[in-house]
Parts: C-alpha cells; sequence; structure tokens
C-alpha cells in the first residue's frame, strides 16, 4: 500500500452530514419557538410577572397542612393501588406481546396495538373520562392510574422478555418441558428483578401524575391545589407543593435502595 493510498484511508470523512443535520436542528427549533410564539422575549417580558407569584407564595401557610395532610395520602394510596392492579394485569399481558414467548403474529400483534391504544391516552384523558361515569373522587383517579400504569409497565416488560437468554429456553424445550414450565422456569427468573423495577418506577411517576388528576375531579391532593390557585392563595399553594415534593423525594429514594438490591 502506498503513503498516497493510506493518506486516503486515514483521510476524515466529510462533515456536510453533521453540518446538515445540525442546521436541520436549528430550523425545526426556530420553526416550533415560532409556531408556538415561545420565544427569549416573550420569557424576559413574563419574569417580573413570575417574580411576584413567588413572592406571594412564599412563605408557605404551614397551618394549612392540617387541611392538606388527609388528601396527600389520599393520592399516595390512589398510586399505590393504581401502580398494583396496572402490575398485576401487565404481567399476562407482556407474556402475550413479546414474540419468543408467543410465536403467533396473530396473537401478539393485537396485544401489543392494544397497549399502543392505551398508552396513547393520557391518564389526565382518562381520568376526565372516568369523573364523567362514576362522577367526582377517587374512584376515577385509581382507575386512570390502572390504565396508564398497565400501559407502561407491560411496554418495558414485554421488550424485557424479548431480550433475554434464549439459551435456557431451548435447553427446557429440548427436554420436553411444557409451556408453562417454560414461562416459570425460564422467562420469570431472567425479568423478575426487571419487572419490579419497572413496578417501582411507575409508582414513583403515578404519585406525581395522581397529585395533577385532582384538577379533573379524580380526588387527591390535586382538588385542593386546584382550589387554592382560584382562591389565589399561593401560600396555600407552595405548601401543597412542597409536601408533594417531600413525598416525592421520599418514595424516589427509598425506591432507588429497593431497585439497587434488586438489580
Amino acid at each position: 500500500m502506498t503513503s498516497t493510498e493510506r493518506k486516503d484511508i486515514l483521510k476524515k470523512p466529510p462533515r456536510t452530514k453533521s453540518y446538515m443535520t445540525t442546521l436541520l436542528l436549528i430550523v425545526l427549533l426556530w420553526w416550533s419557538a415560532d409556531m408556538t410564539d415561545s420565544s427569549l422575549s416573550t420569557l424576559i417580558s413574563g419574569m417580573p410577572e413570575m417574580g411576584k407569584l413567588l413572592v406571594e407564595m412564599v412563605p408557605p401557610d404551614w397551618s394549612y397542612i392540617d387541611v392538606v395532610w388527609g388528601p396527600m395520602m389520599e393520592t399516595v394510596q390512589m398510586a399505590v393501588i393504581g401502580t398494583t392492579v396496572g402490575g398485576i394485569f401487565a404481567i399476562p399481558v407482556a407474556l402475550l406481546a413479546a414474540g419468543n414467548v408467543t410465536r403467533s403474529p396473530w396473537i401478539y400483534q393485537p396485544a401489543r396495538m392494544i397497549l399502543n391504544l392505551i398508552r396513547t391516552i393520557p391518564e389526565l384523558l382518562f381520568a376526565g373520562l372516568f369523573v364523567a361515569i362514576f362522577g367526582i373522587g377517587a374512584a376515577p383517579g385509581v382507575l386512570a392510574l390502572a390504565f396508564f400504569s398497565f400501559g407502561l409497565i407491560t411496554k418495558l416488560t414485554y421488550e424485557s422478555i424479548e431480550a433475554i437468554d434464549p439459551g435456557p429456553l431451548e435447553a427446557m424445550t429440548a427436554v420436553g418441558a411444557n409451556k408453562l414450565q417454560w414461562i416459570h422456569f425460564g422467562v420469570v427468573p431472567q425479568v423478575a428483578a426487571q419487572y419490579m423495577a419497572y413496578f417501582l418506577y411507575t409508582f414513583e411517576v403515578n404519585v406525581r401524575a395522581a397529585a395533577v388528576l385532582g384538577l379533573v375531579g379524580a380526588g387527591g391532593i390535586g382538588l385542593f391545589l386546584d382550589r387554592t390557585l382560584q382562591q389565589f392563595r399561593y401560600d396555600r399553594s407552595s405548601l401543597i407543593i412542597l409536601l408533594t415534593l417531600a413525598i416525592v423525594l421520599l418514595i424516589d429514594y427509598v425506591s432507588t435502595k429497593v431497585r439497587e438490591r434488586l438489580l
């Protein structure tokens, strides 16, 4: 190989593609900001109003904690029930949606279509629909969180199932194991830890989501947050936000420690 050929091989590839990609991203960002009226000048002009709001939120009305502590616990309970129900139903559907467990596309493709449909609908819309059916209260919020948890946990779990080591499954098939034994001894041990990690992550998300569902009448702390905002009692709103933050941080810490032990 001559020195000229060696130089041609070591020559850096043209950066035209990188430049074009960067330009495309800049144009897309500018177009999105223009269509949504999200400009830096708008943000700067709104800073004084944001400052006034923050001033009205400080100091929080700590005496209001006696009123909102019960609804805050109701919010956590909604997340517990919704996540548990969704997580239980996610197990069989995840097995149906996994292509390496359910070989027939006539079964796993419809299962995936149902999951895509459920994940398309946000939990706030689910809550609004269930409030219209069952009325204002915690039950619509629990159902909304259950559907949301079901879609999210099932999606993550069946993708983990499809990524498992096929060796144990092939060995069990060779010795004549039936389908239930195949799943119990070959699939479950490989995905149990990931499933629990997804379950705990979804629970964290649901605590945050449950705090918002009350805005549409689905129970929990969101009802009181909406009430304080409508009454311009921002000092009470800040207390609710701080209390929610404390609960979320505590749950996040505990679930992180549990996930570390599982994984």
